[in-house]
């Protein structure tokens, strides 16, 4: 019996340490939200508080990104697509919803539409709108996922087609005045569910709502790579090969965590759509899907807090410098990049755990001496050496 005891003893100290640090990582996360809820709308002017909510809206983009690119080694570069899906999801809602009945939206009248196209009915609905969001870039990202999974595309390969696809969708939606207004977008939203878009109330609660639903994928991110589910994304991502050989199959997870990301960007695609009042083919450009993995190469692989700390370091140092210097911001943005390339590699966060720690730990030490340090420090000896060298 005592026996038993014992060697149980280390697997129970083990799953308490793990509950110990699992809730200290929900008080930290939730003291956290509540300072942004509470404390920086008092603290931020409005227009940089507004501001923070959009670019906490890419933080959850940035996660996504993080979940497939860190943990599972899938480097997409074209999560702008799903971005745009879900803010065109929500404004195909905003732009029904003052609309009476039988009548179109203002921009379908200068086109020339005399009828609302069968697609855009179900719109008129906030529920099935809402929905949308989530479950449009989640199904396109898994049909896409599936037909390059199976054929086991990946690598440079995969990051090429999700290129390509970009540029189809932005073409596609470039193209089509009376459907999507093309270049200019959906945009001037006037109500949602009764409630002025543009009011400072109404932009608070969707301040509010973003950083929720930002503790919440950061929630879902943290619960898939925890455990053996994430063992085997970072398995995939290391060696896909001797995954496959002990008898998993990769892309059925590979499918599965691709759709998730899709949804997450098109869950931050709405929230950003809401707190900037325009979506445009603009949002599925190349350079934007880029930007996205910049975010997290910036704030680290394989790290959710580095995904959302980079989304919001290189979106807000890229509005300030874009005001303090307009002519050169570009170059600064550019020598960022390239400090992190060759001196981060692993972002700011991979640096702290790395080097950083020991860094800070030495800072406040004597120098370290080559010789015995007593002998070293000693005055008698430091005298001698003045003397000597004067001499």
């Amino acid at each position: 019996m005592i026996n038993d005891s014992l060697v149980e003893l280390p697997g129970i100290e083990r799953r308490h340490r793990h509950r110990r640090l699992l809730l200290i990582e929900i008080g930290v996360v939730a003291a956290i939200a509540l300072l942004l809820i509470f404390f920086v709308p008092i603290v931020l002017p409005s227009v940089r508080l507004n501001q923070m909510g959009r670019f906490l809206a890419l933080a959850i983009a940035a996660l996504g990104i993080d979940l497939i690119w860190g943990y599972t080694g899938l480097l997409s570069l074209g999560h702008g697509i799903f971005f745009a899906f879900g803010g065109y999801a929500l404004a195909m809602h905003l732009q029904l919803a003052p609309v009476e009945a039988g009548k179109l939206p203002e921009f379908m009248n200068l086109y020339g539409v005399e009828k609302l196209p069968w697609f855009w009915t179900p719109f008129d609905s906030f529920g099935f709108a809402a929905l949308a969001v989530i479950v449009i870039p989640s199904l396109l990202g898994a049909l896409l996922g599936y037909l390059v999974f199976r054929n086991r595309i990946r690598g440079v390969y995969f990051s090429i087609l999700t290129q390509a696809a970009t540029i189809v969708f932005f073409n596609f939606f470039n193209g089509q005045q009376k459907l999507f207004n093309g270049t200019n977008g959906l945009t001037n939203y006037k109500t949602l569910l009764g409630a002025d878009v543009n009011a400072p109330k109404t932009q608070f609660v969707f301040y509010t709502l973003t950083i929720l639903f930002l503790v919440a994928a950061y929630a879902l991110c943290r619960w898939l790579t925890r455990g053996r589910f994430g063992n085997l994304l970072i398995a995939i991502r290391d060696d896909e090969s001797r995954v496959r050989f002990t008898g998993y199959n990769p892309t059925s997870f590979k499918v599965l965590v691709f759709a998730i990301s899709a949804g997450l960007a098109g869950l931050a695609g709405a929230m950003y759509t809401l707190q900037t009042g325009i979506i445009s083919p603009k949002a599925m450009d190349i350079a934007f899907s880029i930007e996205m993995v910049i975010w997290v190469a910036v704030g680290g692989r394989a790290s959710l807090v580095g995904a959302i700390l980079g989304a919001l370091v290189v979106n807000f140092a890229k509005s300030l410098l874009s005001e303090k210097f307009p002519e050169i911001w570009l170059f600064f943005q550019g020598g960022l990049f390239l400090l992190v390339v060759m001196v981060l590699p692993n972002g700011v966060v991979g640096w702290l755990r790395e080097q950083g720690v020991d860094w800070l730990a030495r800072l406040g030490r004597p120098k370290p001496v080559i010789t015995y340090p007593r002998l070293e420090e000693d005055p008698e000896v430091q005298h001698e050496r003045e003397t000597l060298g004067r001499e």
